[in-house]
């Protein structure tokens, strides 16, 4: 079976998220209060798949045809962000990925919780690869459901009853589509395991 470009496999999977969160955005209202210049969740590294940082790059390229200043700035402040972190940073810093394992999951739940997105416009508060941007990106506001239950972010939500805010659950990927692009981009390009966006952004 001929495989998915990441390309054409990731705008499917990009379209089925969004039509999520704008369910779940419609379904929310006014409860959901995420707007352009809320920055609450571009602060603080998580982690992203091998997909999510293609897509990133590819933003970044896509960025650098149109306003190559921009795209300048944003892998100036991804560089600037890895020479900040590399000392504490958990995982290989040549190549960027993390290590895995719980005590290394413990050291990067304390790792740089306040180190701002590069992608981030610090002027503008805006996202300069929002179109890019990571699945954690676009799942964030919305009750999305996880191990420790459902959560919401913390801005949003006021006043909704337990039952209302369950109410408005966001179901991502219900067929988990994105694990098998990412096993099949790691698969065809031999990079695997999970980094930061800094490290994305920072080649």
């Amino acid at each position: 079976m001929r495989l998915r470009t990441p390309s054409s496999g990731d705008q499917a999977l990009i379209q089925i998220v969004d039509s999520a969160l704008a369910d779940a955005a419609r379904r929310a209202g006014e409860w959901l209060v995420c707007r352009p210049g809320c920055t609450q969740c571009c602060i603080g590294v998580f982690a992203i798949n091998q997909l999510d940082a293609h897509r990133l790059r590819q933003g970044l390229a896509d960025l650098e045809a149109v306003a190559p200043q921009r795209a300048a700035h944003v892998r100036e402040r991804a560089r600037e962000a890895v020479a900040r972190l590399a000392r504490e940073f958990p995982g290989d810093r040549a190549t960027g990925v993390l290590d895995e394992g719980e005590i290394a999951e413990q050291r990067f739940a304390e790792f740089a919780n306040d180190e701002p997105c590069p992608a981030l416009d610090p002027e503008t508060g805006t996202c300069e690869l929002y179109e890019s941007r990571p699945m954690t990106c676009r799942t964030f506001g919305p009750p999305v459901r996880s191990e420790e239950g459902l959560g919401v972010c913390e801005l949003c939500f006021h006043g909704a009853s337990v039952e209302e805010i369950a109410a408005c659950e966001m179901i991502p990927d219900p067929d988990d589509l994105e694990s098998a692009l990412v096993q099949e981009l790691e698969e065809a390009t031999g990079a695997r395991g999970k980094t930061i966006i800094a490290f994305a952004l920072s080649r």
